[in-house]
């Protein structure tokens, strides 16, 4: 008769399940049910990231609608950002200890009811509550959905599934200004928030059916509260000071950065007790420092150039929403064109040379696109740029989430993928909500198109620095051989 398996018998098993005893199986994932997942997991995310992105083209229409300032439009970018950026580890962690499926599937739900309610929204307070809520679904889902794969494929699936999980998001991401545009043209702003519903039932539809449960039995007991808060807070308050700055008193300004600070510094201190929510011998690895460095001023730019082109080509092209929205497309082509052949590529010749070259590429697209005024051409002066800007971003951006995962240990996968997402939407929130009102737009300023243009060059010009200084980071924090990165220490 043989006795049941202690925790220590269980944490040295390697089971594809991530040492869980529910899981029985191995997932395949060239099987229908491996397929399955897939499809669950990349619908998720996507539904996230596609709402980060989607509400930029509708931002115009919601200002005259709900008679917003530009403060009240960056909020209504920002509280969505900022929800998922200080939560999103949370959302890991829960998962890790209640089980992943069931963490995302709250999520899909939570979201999905708060899309609803954005969709009725009578105020801009209104929308930014609601936009604030849709961040909480998405930070349970969105980690969620890689720690569902992580702890369901067969070990030699892995990789690859991420890798079409990577692309496909990412493509997601990029399809919000031409889905918001056709939508806000053709039935109004609201659907670009109720078009979540339908797709968050086939999702719920999907996982309940054809994912398997999963969770870490080796999880800390105890959930780090302290961590969760502090991260909120600091974040929370150094992003209401950049936004606020200029139409509040310095002394509120000065006090909410302060806040910010020491929130920040004491979470960091705190990762120093017993089971923090983030290892802090991750930040032992130079290749994973040196990948979030550069996710940080990358996603900042991209997310700025992407609030900010869109306004442009509205407020002083004279772009219809929709025409806006598929000004963008050609990202979205070359990323489903090439990505796959950018993670190839990637892998025969170590990450180094895309993580440069990469981010190269889109700082000279956003000089390019500084051509975009009342007089501008598409195919002469819209067109070069978006396409350069695409090439570069899909050479980077595939090589990028192998690299944050091979830089850490396998059982911390999920961890430091939360945390490279946490950067990725800290880095868009923070840019957001400084860019403008350091190149001088505030108030109402998205109404007058000659106020609207001088900013707009600034900016474009201070979005190609932060993407060149991603170049530097990845050229330095990546240097050595494939090999010698693989073997970094974590």
């Amino acid at each position: 008769m043989t006795t049941p398996a202690t925790h220590e018998d269980r944490a040295r098993t390697t089971s594809p399940c991530g040492q869980n005893p529910e899981c029985v199986d191995p997932v395949e994932l060239n099987s229908a049910r491996g397929r399955w997942l897939l499809a669950a997991a990349v619908m998720g995310t996507g539904m996230a990231f596609l709402d980060g992105t989607v509400v930029n083209v509708a931002l115009r229409d919601i200002g005259d609608d709900l008679n917003a300032s530009i403060a009240d439009l960056q909020w209504v970018l920002n509280s969505y950002l900022l929800a998922l950026a200080s939560l999103i580890l949370v959302g890991g962690s829960l998962g890790d200890r209640l089980g992943r499926r069931r963490v995302f599937l709250v999520g899909v739900v939570w979201f999905a009811v708060a899309s609803a309610a954005c969709a009725l929204a009578t105020s801009p307070e209104m929308l930014i509550l609601g936009r604030a809520i849709q961040g909480i679904g998405a930070a349970l889902l969105t980690p969620g959905s890689l720690a569902m794969m992580q702890g369901s494929y067969r070990p030699e699936d892995r990789a690859r599934a991420i890798g079409l999980w990577s692309g496909m998001a990412g493509v997601s991401t990029l399809l919000g200004p031409f889905v918001g545009g056709g939508l806000v043209q053709s039935v109004g702003w609201q659907y670009v928030f109720w078009i979540n519903v339908p797709i968050a039932v086939a999702i719920v539809a999907i996982t309940i059916r054809h994912v398997p449960e999963s969770r870490d039995p080796q999880a800390a007991e105890r959930f780090d509260l302290l961590g969760a808060a502090l991260g909120a807070i600091g974040l929370g308050a150094i992003t209401y000071a950049l936004i606020e700055a200029g139409t509040r008193p310095a002394s509120t300004i000065t006090t909410a950065a302060g806040i910010g600070v020491v929130a920040l510094i004491a979470f960091v201190l705190s990762m120093r007790r017993t089971h923090p929510m983030v290892p802090p011998a991750l930040f032992q690895s130079r290749v994973f420092n040196a990948s979030n460095l550069l996710t940080l001023v990358v996603y900042g730019a991209l997310g700025a150039l992407s609030f900010l082109l869109v306004l442009q080509l509205q407020v002083v092209t004279g772009y219809s929403p929709l025409v806006a929205g598929l000004s963008t497309l050609p990202i979205t082509i070359v990323m489903l064109l090439l990505s796959g052949k950018s993670a190839a590529l990637a892998a025969r010749i170590g990450p180094r040379i895309q993580m440069t070259v990469g981010p190269l590429l889109c700082a000279l697209g956003a000089v390019l696109l500084t051509a975009v005024d009342a007089d501008a051409s598409y195919w002469i002066d819209v067109l070069p740029g978006m396409t350069l800007f695409a090439f570069g971003l899909t050479c980077l951006v595939a090589p990028l989430t192998a690299t944050v995962l091979a830089a850490a240990p396998d059982r911390w996968a999920g961890i430091a993928s939360g945390v490279n997402n946490a950067v990725a939407r800290a880095g868009s929130l923070l840019a957001v909500a400084a860019l403008p009102y350091a190149v001088g737009l505030t108030g109402d300023d998205y109404e007058d198109p000659v106020t609207f243009n001088e900013g707009y060059q600034s900016a474009m010009m201070v979005c190609a620095v932060l993407l060149l200084l991603g170049g530097v980071f990845g050229w330095i924090g990546l240097r050595g051989s494939p090999k010698e990165l693989a073997s970094q220490p974590a």
